[in-house]
C-alpha cells in the first residue's frame, strides 16, 4: 500500500494527541482502495474554522469538518485526494453531546470528510444522503471490527 498521510494541528487542534489517526486515516483509504492516495488532514479550532468556512462556503459560522477535493495526479503516479479540516472545537462539543470519545467523533468527521473528497455529497438529495450514512456506518463498523475504535 502507497498512502501518504499528513496531520497538521494549529490552534486548539494541536490538543488532540491521537497518534493513531495517520494510521486510522491510511486504514480507510486502504478499505475504500485508495491504495495509491495521498490525504492532508489539518485539526483547527473554530476560529480557523469559521475563516475557511466563510472565504469558501460563504457562510459566516464554524462547521464540524470542511473538505477541499484535488484528485491530481502527482508525478509518483499518486492521487492527491485533497485535505479534510476537523474543527478540534466542534469535535469535542459533539463527543460531549453524542455521548462518544473525542477520538471516535474525529474519526466520524475524518470518515465525513474523505467519503466528501470521493464524491459523495449528503446535501445532493435524499437518496445520496442515505448512501454516504449507510457508507459512514459501515466504515466505523470496520473500523470497530479492526480494533481501531469503539463508539
Amino acid at each position: 500500500m502507497i498512502t501518504t498521510v499528513e496531520v497538521v494541528r494549529r490552534g486548539r487542534g494541536r490538543s488532540f494527541r491521537d497518534s493513531q489517526l495517520k494510521t486510522i486515516a491510511a486504514e480507510l483509504l486502504a478499505i475504500l482502495e485508495q491504495h495509491r492516495a495521498e490525504l492532508s488532514i489539518a485539526l483547527v479550532d473554530d476560529g480557523e474554522m469559521r475563516q475557511l468556512n466563510r472565504r469558501y462556503r460563504k457562510q459566516n459560522k464554524t462547521t464540524d469538518v470542511l473538505s477541499f477535493a484535488s484528485k491530481e495526479r502527482l508525478p509518483s503516479g499518486r492521487i492527491l485526494l485533497g485535505d479534510v479540516i476537523i474543527s478540534i472545537d466542534q469535535a469535542r462539543q459533539q463527543a460531549k453531546e453524542r455521548k462518544k470519545s473525542l477520538k471516535a467523533e474525529v474519526v466520524t468527521l475524518l470518515i465525513h470528510g474523505i467519503l466528501h473528497l470521493l464524491g459523495y455529497d449528503h446535501e445532493r438529495s435524499r437518496r445520496a444522503a442515505r448512501i454516504m450514512g449507510d457508507l459512514e456506518r459501515k466504515l466505523l463498523r470496520e473500523l470497530c471490527g479492526r480494533s481501531w475504535l469503539r463508539v
